[in-house]
């Protein structure tokens, strides 16, 4: 049998799946254990139980100054600022490419427009928007929605364009008027890459929105994480390193699991 033909069964894919994350567990071990052998007081790869240790305090133990529970009041803002900025992204993209995929003369007028955006560097704009919004909220959602919207548009705009001009035809030819099509035809083929596309953003979105809580915020995750760096404090790093990772691919897999209940026929599509 061919490799490309052999498929694993599905004990062997979690084996499979799990091996990585066990071997840079193992390796982790290894290198930690091997610091803290020469030096009980290291604190560039602690301990695991010093992990433990910080992670309760973190999240069970009210902090002395604020009455917070650190780990979860920075997950509320950063989640916060991320939901806003990419349900702002979500409607800008849907909103655009729709019109830039289906009308010949808005894609001449914003499609050029909407690429030189896109290939703007976004960490570029950080100061411009600190100077002109603030170092508020607002600023650090506007990166973010600046840096997946231009994206996610053009995504958007090309899965319209993709569409076979079969369906366009068969719908002009039953007296569909262009909003008509826009809605019963064109909208419902996009809206699976929608989700497909905001699952694709979501670690720009997580990069951005880091980079405008480090530089200026007094919470959020990415504010905690270089709040400590000074001190080398890897207890608190790593943690709220993995904690992020973890809302991320809890985030995407939800988003499929929505696409998949909302628009089943999408998984036919892929041959499933």
């Amino acid at each position: 049998m061919r490799w490309i033909n052999a498929r694993p069964s599905n004990g062997a894919r979690l084996s499979l799946a799990l091996l990585p994350f066990i071997l840079v567990l193992a390796v982790y071990m290894i290198g930690s254990a091997e610091r803290l052998a020469d030096n009980a007081n290291d604190k560039l790869l602690p301990g695991f139980s010093a992990l433990a240790q910080t992670i309760n305090r973190m999240a069970f133990v009210a902090d002395p100054r604020t009455g917070d529970f650190l780990l979860w009041s920075d997950t509320a803002a950063s989640l916060t600022r991320l939901g806003l900025g990419l349900g702002i992204s979500t409607a800008i993209a849907l909103l655009l490419g729709l019109i830039i995929g289906i009308l010949p003369y808005a894609r001449a007028f914003l499609s050029p427009f909407v690429g030189a955006i896109s290939k703007v560097p976004p960490l570029a704009l950080l100061p411009i928007l600190f100077i002109v919004m603030g170092l508020g909220e607002a600023s650090k959602i506007a990166l973010i929605v600046i840096g997946v919207a231009p994206i996610m548009v053009r995504d958007l705009a090309l899965t319209a364009l993709s569409l076979p001009r079969e369906m366009i035809v068969k719908a002009e030819t039953l007296s569909a008027s262009s909003w008509q099509i826009a809605l019963r035809v064109v909208l419902p083929q996009i809206l699976p890459r929608l989700i497909t596309t905001l699952r694709l953003q979501l670690g720009p979105a997580w990069l951005f929105l880091i980079a405008a809580e480090a530089i200026s915020s007094d919470s959020g995750l990415g504010y905690r994480i270089f709040l400590v760096r000074r001190y080398l404090s890897m207890d608190v790093i790593f943690p709220y390193v993995v904690w992020i990772t973890l809302l991320a691919v809890v985030t995407d897999i939800l988003l499929d699991r929505l696409r998949i209940a909302v628009f089943p026929w999408s998984e036919l599509e892929k041959g499933r």
